[in-house]
Protein backbone atom coordinates (compact mmCIF):
# COMPACT_ATOMS: atom_id res chain seq x y z
CA UNK A 1 0.00 0.00 0.00
CA UNK A 2 2.39 2.12 0.97
CA UNK A 3 4.70 1.24 -2.39
CA UNK A 4 1.75 2.28 -4.36
CA UNK A 5 1.26 5.73 -2.64
CA UNK A 6 4.69 6.86 -3.39
CA UNK A 7 4.70 5.76 -6.67
CA UNK A 8 1.62 8.08 -7.10
CA UNK A 9 3.27 10.61 -5.07
CA UNK A 10 6.43 10.19 -7.76
CA UNK A 11 4.03 10.39 -10.57
CA UNK A 12 1.93 13.45 -9.16
CA UNK A 13 5.14 15.37 -8.62
CA UNK A 14 6.35 14.40 -12.10
CA UNK A 15 3.56 15.52 -13.50
CA UNK A 16 3.63 18.65 -11.63
CA UNK A 17 6.98 19.82 -12.81
CA UNK A 18 6.34 18.91 -16.15
CA UNK A 19 3.41 21.17 -16.51
CA UNK A 20 6.10 24.15 -14.57
CA UNK A 21 8.81 23.77 -17.65
CA UNK A 22 5.94 23.97 -20.40
CA UNK A 23 4.47 26.32 -18.55
CA UNK A 24 7.08 29.23 -19.59
CA UNK A 25 6.83 27.89 -23.48
CA UNK A 26 3.26 28.97 -23.19
CA UNK A 27 4.05 32.41 -21.67
CA UNK A 28 6.65 32.99 -24.56
CA UNK A 29 4.19 31.90 -27.08
CA UNK A 30 1.23 33.78 -25.53
CA UNK A 31 3.80 37.29 -25.59
CA UNK A 32 4.81 36.50 -29.16
CA UNK A 33 0.91 35.69 -30.31
CA UNK A 34 -0.09 38.89 -28.52
CA UNK A 35 2.46 40.65 -29.93
CA UNK A 36 1.89 39.83 -33.10
CA UNK A 37 -1.81 40.27 -33.22
CA UNK A 38 -1.51 43.83 -31.92
CA UNK A 39 0.74 44.87 -34.35
CA UNK A 40 -1.17 43.38 -37.20
CA UNK A 41 -2.14 46.62 -38.53
CA UNK A 42 1.30 47.54 -39.00
CA UNK A 43 2.67 44.39 -40.20
CA UNK A 44 -0.01 44.75 -43.16
CA UNK A 45 0.73 48.42 -44.29
CA UNK A 46 4.59 48.16 -43.85
CA UNK A 47 5.40 44.92 -44.61
CA UNK A 48 9.45 43.57 -44.42
CA UNK A 49 10.43 47.37 -45.11
CA UNK A 50 9.48 48.49 -41.68
CA UNK A 51 12.72 47.21 -40.42
CA UNK A 52 14.94 49.38 -42.80
CA UNK A 53 12.67 52.26 -43.24
CA UNK A 54 14.09 55.64 -42.02
CA UNK A 55 10.96 57.34 -40.93
CA UNK A 56 8.55 57.95 -37.68
CA UNK A 57 5.97 60.54 -38.45
CA UNK A 58 2.58 60.12 -36.21
CA UNK A 59 1.00 63.17 -38.17
CA UNK A 60 1.56 61.05 -41.85
CA UNK A 61 0.84 57.91 -40.29
CA UNK A 62 4.11 57.02 -41.71
CA UNK A 63 6.65 54.93 -39.51
CA UNK A 64 9.79 52.71 -39.78
CA UNK A 65 12.08 50.96 -37.50
CA UNK A 66 15.62 51.44 -38.41
CA UNK A 67 16.18 53.97 -36.02
CA UNK A 68 15.07 52.30 -32.52
CA UNK A 69 16.75 49.06 -33.82
CA UNK A 70 20.33 51.19 -34.86
CA UNK A 71 20.26 52.69 -31.23
CA UNK A 72 19.45 49.18 -29.53
CA UNK A 73 22.08 47.54 -31.17
CA UNK A 74 24.66 50.14 -30.53
CA UNK A 75 23.66 51.29 -27.18
CA UNK A 76 23.96 47.42 -26.45
CA UNK A 77 27.68 46.98 -28.54
CA UNK A 78 29.01 50.18 -26.80
CA UNK A 79 27.95 48.81 -23.27
CA UNK A 80 29.41 45.82 -23.56
CA UNK A 81 32.93 47.03 -25.34
CA UNK A 82 33.02 48.79 -21.91
CA UNK A 83 30.89 46.36 -19.16
CA UNK A 84 33.39 43.13 -20.68
CA UNK A 85 36.82 44.04 -19.81
CA UNK A 86 35.89 46.31 -16.44
CA UNK A 87 33.92 42.60 -15.39
CA UNK A 88 37.04 40.68 -15.96
CA UNK A 89 39.17 42.90 -14.31
CA UNK A 90 36.72 43.09 -11.76
CA UNK A 91 36.23 39.29 -10.88
CA UNK A 92 39.65 38.56 -11.80
CA UNK A 93 40.78 40.67 -8.87
CA UNK A 94 38.15 39.30 -6.41
CA UNK A 95 39.46 35.75 -7.49
CA UNK A 96 43.29 35.87 -7.49
CA UNK A 97 44.50 39.09 -6.03
CA UNK A 98 42.49 40.74 -3.84
CA UNK A 99 43.37 40.10 -0.11
CA UNK A 100 41.35 37.64 1.88
CA UNK A 101 39.63 40.39 4.41
CA UNK A 102 38.54 42.70 1.05
CA UNK A 103 36.79 39.86 -1.04
CA UNK A 104 34.04 40.29 1.10
CA UNK A 105 32.87 43.92 1.33
CA UNK A 106 34.08 44.20 -2.29
CA UNK A 107 32.10 41.53 -3.80
CA UNK A 108 29.08 42.87 -1.70
CA UNK A 109 29.29 46.28 -3.01
CA UNK A 110 29.18 45.33 -6.79
CA UNK A 111 26.46 43.37 -6.31
CA UNK A 112 24.76 46.16 -4.70
CA UNK A 113 25.13 48.14 -7.96
CA UNK A 114 22.60 45.66 -9.51
CA UNK A 115 19.92 46.35 -6.79
CA UNK A 116 19.83 50.09 -8.00
CA UNK A 117 16.86 50.65 -9.86
CA UNK A 118 17.26 51.49 -13.30
CA UNK A 119 15.47 54.62 -12.82
CA UNK A 120 18.03 56.32 -10.41
CA UNK A 121 20.70 55.24 -12.90
CA UNK A 122 18.89 57.09 -15.74
CA UNK A 123 18.52 60.39 -13.18
CA UNK A 124 22.16 60.70 -11.99
CA UNK A 125 22.65 60.21 -16.00
CA UNK A 126 21.02 63.09 -17.50
CA UNK A 127 21.78 65.55 -13.99
CA UNK A 128 25.36 64.68 -12.74
CA UNK A 129 26.95 62.92 -15.39
CA UNK A 130 25.85 64.66 -18.79
CA UNK A 131 26.64 68.00 -17.44
CA UNK A 132 30.41 66.37 -16.59
CA UNK A 133 30.60 65.11 -19.58
CA UNK A 134 29.53 67.62 -21.51
CA UNK A 135 31.77 70.58 -20.43
CA UNK A 136 34.84 68.36 -19.27
CA UNK A 137 34.75 65.56 -21.54
CA UNK A 138 33.27 65.41 -24.66
CA UNK A 139 34.20 68.57 -26.33
CA UNK A 140 38.31 67.16 -25.73
CA UNK A 141 37.04 63.91 -27.15
CA UNK A 142 35.92 65.62 -30.31
CA UNK A 143 38.67 67.73 -30.34
CA UNK A 144 41.41 64.94 -29.60
CA UNK A 145 40.14 62.80 -32.60
CA UNK A 146 39.51 65.36 -35.08
CA UNK A 147 41.23 64.52 -38.64
CA UNK A 148 42.01 61.35 -37.84
CA UNK A 149 40.12 58.77 -40.46
CA UNK A 150 36.99 56.80 -39.20
CA UNK A 151 37.29 57.84 -35.86
CA UNK A 152 37.08 61.61 -36.87
CA UNK A 153 33.84 60.81 -38.01
CA UNK A 154 32.64 58.75 -35.36
CA UNK A 155 33.53 61.05 -32.25
CA UNK A 156 32.33 63.74 -34.34
CA UNK A 157 29.28 65.95 -33.27
CA UNK A 158 28.26 69.06 -31.14
CA UNK A 159 28.92 68.17 -27.53
CA UNK A 160 25.40 67.89 -26.20
CA UNK A 161 26.63 65.51 -23.63
CA UNK A 162 23.09 63.16 -24.32
CA UNK A 163 23.34 60.52 -27.11
CA UNK A 164 24.07 57.11 -28.01
CA UNK A 165 27.47 56.98 -26.28
CA UNK A 166 26.42 58.36 -22.80
CA UNK A 167 23.25 55.33 -23.32
CA UNK A 168 25.76 52.96 -24.22
CA UNK A 169 27.87 53.96 -21.05
CA UNK A 170 25.20 54.07 -18.41
CA UNK A 171 24.22 50.66 -19.19
CA UNK A 172 27.95 49.42 -18.94
CA UNK A 173 27.66 50.39 -15.65
CA UNK A 174 24.05 48.77 -15.27
CA UNK A 175 25.64 45.56 -16.60
CA UNK A 176 29.12 45.12 -14.88
CA UNK A 177 27.57 43.48 -11.61
CA UNK A 178 25.83 40.71 -13.64
CA UNK A 179 28.77 39.87 -15.60
CA UNK A 180 31.17 40.18 -12.98
CA UNK A 181 29.20 38.00 -10.41
CA UNK A 182 28.90 35.30 -13.17
CA UNK A 183 32.30 35.61 -14.05
CA UNK A 184 33.44 35.87 -9.93
CA UNK A 185 31.81 32.56 -9.61
CA UNK A 186 32.91 30.30 -12.32
CA UNK A 187 36.55 31.37 -11.69
CA UNK A 188 35.76 30.37 -8.00
CA UNK A 189 34.95 26.89 -9.61
CA UNK A 190 38.66 26.40 -11.24
CA UNK A 191 40.36 23.69 -9.34
CA UNK A 192 43.26 25.06 -7.08
CA UNK A 193 45.55 21.57 -8.21
CA UNK A 194 45.57 23.12 -11.54
CA UNK A 195 46.28 26.72 -11.04
CA UNK A 196 48.93 25.90 -8.24
CA UNK A 197 50.62 23.23 -10.99
CA UNK A 198 50.37 26.37 -13.10
CA UNK A 199 52.30 28.31 -10.13
CA UNK A 200 54.38 25.69 -9.49
CA UNK A 201 55.49 25.50 -13.45
CA UNK A 202 57.01 28.87 -12.81
CA UNK A 203 53.72 30.46 -14.59
CA UNK A 204 52.81 34.11 -13.86
CA UNK A 205 49.73 35.40 -12.74
CA UNK A 206 48.35 36.45 -16.12
CA UNK A 207 49.76 33.30 -17.97
CA UNK A 208 47.62 30.97 -15.08
CA UNK A 209 44.72 33.10 -15.81
CA UNK A 210 45.17 33.38 -19.23
CA UNK A 211 45.61 29.46 -20.08
CA UNK A 212 44.43 28.32 -17.31
CA UNK A 213 41.44 30.00 -15.99
CA UNK A 214 39.94 31.23 -19.04
CA UNK A 215 40.07 27.93 -21.00
CA UNK A 216 38.36 26.16 -17.83
CA UNK A 217 36.05 28.39 -17.50
CA UNK A 218 35.17 30.21 -21.10
CA UNK A 219 31.69 28.60 -21.11
CA UNK A 220 30.66 29.86 -18.25
CA UNK A 221 32.48 33.59 -19.14
CA UNK A 222 30.56 33.73 -22.80
CA UNK A 223 26.81 32.63 -20.55
CA UNK A 224 27.91 35.78 -18.17
CA UNK A 225 28.56 38.49 -21.00
CA UNK A 226 25.57 37.12 -23.02
CA UNK A 227 23.20 37.80 -19.54
CA UNK A 228 24.55 41.19 -20.12
CA UNK A 229 23.91 41.58 -23.50
CA UNK A 230 19.98 40.73 -23.04
CA UNK A 231 20.01 42.80 -20.11
CA UNK A 232 21.26 45.70 -22.16
CA UNK A 233 19.30 44.99 -25.30
CA UNK A 234 15.87 45.57 -23.08
CA UNK A 235 16.92 48.54 -20.99
CA UNK A 236 14.37 50.99 -20.54
CA UNK A 237 14.50 53.95 -18.17
CA UNK A 238 18.06 54.54 -17.55
CA UNK A 239 18.36 55.00 -21.94
CA UNK A 240 15.38 56.99 -21.92
CA UNK A 241 16.51 59.71 -20.03
CA UNK A 242 20.37 60.03 -21.76
CA UNK A 243 19.89 59.01 -25.18
CA UNK A 244 17.97 62.13 -26.54
CA UNK A 245 15.22 60.15 -28.15
CA UNK A 246 15.23 61.74 -31.41
CA UNK A 247 14.04 59.62 -34.46
CA UNK A 248 17.28 60.45 -36.37
CA UNK A 249 20.33 57.86 -37.53
CA UNK A 250 23.04 58.53 -35.33
CA UNK A 251 25.76 60.52 -37.66
CA UNK A 252 28.40 59.34 -34.59
CA UNK A 253 27.93 58.05 -31.51
CA UNK A 254 27.71 61.09 -29.85
CA UNK A 255 24.64 61.85 -32.03
CA UNK A 256 21.34 61.78 -29.79
CA UNK A 257 19.14 58.74 -30.97
CA UNK A 258 16.62 56.31 -29.97
CA UNK A 259 16.40 52.49 -28.83
CA UNK A 260 13.24 50.26 -29.24
CA UNK A 261 12.49 50.45 -25.42
CA UNK A 262 12.48 53.98 -24.88
CA UNK A 263 10.95 54.71 -28.10
CA UNK A 264 7.87 52.69 -26.55
CA UNK A 265 8.04 53.99 -22.80
CA UNK A 266 8.56 58.08 -24.87
CA UNK A 267 4.89 57.03 -27.17
CA UNK A 268 2.89 54.29 -26.01
CA UNK A 269 1.05 55.73 -23.42
CA UNK A 270 -0.75 58.17 -26.02
CA UNK A 271 -0.70 55.90 -29.11
CA UNK A 272 -3.35 54.57 -30.94
CA UNK A 273 -4.16 53.00 -34.38
CA UNK A 274 -1.60 52.95 -36.41
CA UNK A 275 1.16 54.54 -34.22
CA UNK A 276 -0.04 51.85 -31.73
CA UNK A 277 0.44 49.11 -34.06
CA UNK A 278 3.89 50.07 -34.84
CA UNK A 279 4.73 49.93 -31.32
CA UNK A 280 3.89 46.74 -30.90
CA UNK A 281 5.68 45.64 -33.64
CA UNK A 282 8.75 46.99 -32.33
CA UNK A 283 8.08 45.21 -29.25
CA UNK A 284 7.89 42.44 -31.63
CA UNK A 285 11.33 42.77 -32.83
CA UNK A 286 13.13 43.65 -29.54
CA UNK A 287 11.30 40.07 -28.32
CA UNK A 288 12.56 38.35 -31.24
CA UNK A 289 15.98 39.90 -31.69
CA UNK A 290 16.64 38.71 -28.04
CA UNK A 291 15.47 34.92 -28.81
CA UNK A 292 18.04 35.30 -31.70
CA UNK A 293 20.66 36.90 -29.36
CA UNK A 294 20.02 33.86 -26.60
CA UNK A 295 19.57 31.36 -29.39
CA UNK A 296 22.92 31.85 -30.92
CA UNK A 297 25.03 32.02 -27.05
CA UNK A 298 23.17 28.67 -26.71
CA UNK A 299 24.16 27.51 -30.11
CA UNK A 300 28.15 28.36 -29.22
CA UNK A 301 28.13 27.36 -25.99
CA UNK A 302 26.89 24.24 -27.30
CA UNK A 303 30.24 24.30 -29.77
CA UNK A 304 32.48 25.21 -27.14
CA UNK A 305 30.94 22.16 -24.95
CA UNK A 306 31.33 19.95 -28.05
CA UNK A 307 34.56 21.19 -28.99
CA UNK A 308 36.00 20.36 -25.53
CA UNK A 309 34.88 17.05 -25.89
CA UNK A 310 36.83 16.17 -28.65
CA UNK A 311 39.58 17.66 -28.01
CA UNK A 312 42.88 15.69 -27.39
Amino acid sequence: MKKNQNALMDLLFKNLTRTFAFLVFLLLGAIMASLIYGSRESIAAHGIAFLWTNNWDPVQNVYGALVPITGTLLTSAIALVIAVPVSFGIAMFLTELSPVWLRRPLGTAIEMLAAIPSIIYGMWGLFVFVPLFQQYVQPYVIDFFEGVPLLGDAFAGPPFGIGVFTAGLILSIMVIPFITAVMRDVFDLVPPLLKESAYGLGGTTWEVIWQVVLPYTKTGVIGGIMLGLGRALGETMAVTFVIGNAFNLPSSIFSPSNSIASALANEFNEAGGMQKAALLELGLILFLITTVVLAFSKLLLLRLAKAEGTSH
